[in-house]
């Protein structure tokens, strides 16, 4: 019924990588259309993050799944080359870094396996001075310090409008300092944990290199917990395209700022990235949505809210942020042949 005229047929084998950032979230996108369309799954988990993937092997096993339909193996980067690598492996379906997308391509030239690969980004927030703003800074917020900004699409880059940019940036500021940095089990915390000590070092070294690079760096007041790895929800203003903060996935809580004065103007900034993962659109003006939606070099577009998903709807990038899509038709498309 999908496919109309097409007799599909599984794949066979799939071999999947998954992050650390969502685990169950990933776990789930990348099982349920592998099994949906008949195949067998071979999944590795981060090995930060394997024990979600293992409670859900429980589960698949009190469920009565049939033995070896959903295998789970875990370990480091190693353990991931080789499931990618075995000969069985009909399809690999990767998510994270763009490094290791990349690495992955090159071992699967020459083969007839097929892959997807969902990578990095690098996300734009556009706000026009015909937004509602209140709405926007919440937006924005939700935007980058969702999960700690441990999140492919997140919202990193904003790109102000010149006529509001006071505006914007000062709500923006007193919004944030009403955020908790703590217990993420606390329902009343709004920033958890860094992952681990790793990223922390990761994020830490960013934000020097965007301080030394001469972009105007924004904390809000108070501490974090003594013991752990955090790290404060963080605005740069003053911003230039080149700044390596603008550039690379911070991959945490922090929001490069930029103002422009035209659409075009921020079209141009927007694009000025190697990723093309998402981005969002704030605006009072239908025609501006339709507009500034088309000319982003972004899978995935929102107008007037951020990080809203449809499964129905598929997901994907640009450039460097992968190669396929999840999701809807086009998701299991990729776990069949025609």
């Amino acid at each position: 019924y999908a496919f109309p005229g097409k007799k599909p047929k599984s794949l066979g084998v799939i071999g999947q990588v998954i992050p650390w950032n969502f685990p169950l979230l990933m776990v789930a996108w990348e099982i349920a259309p592998a099994l949906a369309c008949g195949n067998t799954v071979v999944l590795k988990p981060a090995e930060t993050t394997p024990l979600t993937a293992l409670k859900l092997a429980e589960i698949f096993e009190d469920a009565e799944l049939p033995p070896g339909v959903v295998n789970i193996v875990t370990g480091a980067g190693e353990t991931g080359q080789a499931v990618i690598e075995h000969p069985d492996v009909d399809k690999v379906a990767f998510t994270g870094s763009t490094a290791v997308g990349k690495a992955i391509r090159r071992a699967v030239a020459g083969t007839d396996k097929k892959y997807t690969l969902e990578l990095g980004g690098k996300a734009a927030n556009i706000i026009f001075e015909d937004a509602p703003i209140n709405e926007a800074v919440e937006g924005i917020v939700n935007g980058i310090f969702f999960n700690q900004g441990h999140v492919c699409c997140a919202g990193s880059r904003l790109f102000v409008q010149e006529s509001i940019a006071p505006e914007v940036i000062r709500k923006l500021k007193k919004r944030i300092n009403t955020l908790i940095v703590g217990d993420p089990l606390d329902k009343n915390t709004d920033i958890g944990a860094i992952n681990s000590v790793e990223q922390l070092m990761r994020i830490k070294a960013l934000v020097n290199t965007g301080k030394k690079e001469g972009a105007c760096i924004w904390q809000p007041e108070g501490g974090v917990p003594r013991k752990g790895n955090w790290f404060k929800p963080t605005l740069f203003t003053e911003c230039a395209q080149s700044h390596q903060i603008v550039q690379e996935e911070i991959f945490g809580p922090v929001l490069a700022i930029q103002t422009f004065r035209t659409p075009p103007e921020a079209l141009a900034k927007a694009n000025n990235t190697p990723y093309g993962l998402s981005g969002g659109v704030w605006t009072d003006k239908g025609s501006k949505i339709f507009k500034m939606t088309t000319g982003l070099n972004a899978g995935v577009v929102w107008a007037n809210t951020f990080n809203k998903f449809d499964p129905t709807s598929p997901f994907g990038g640009y450039k460097e942020s992968g190669m396929g899509r999840e999701g809807g038709l086009h998701g299991l498309a990729a776990y069949l042949k025609f």
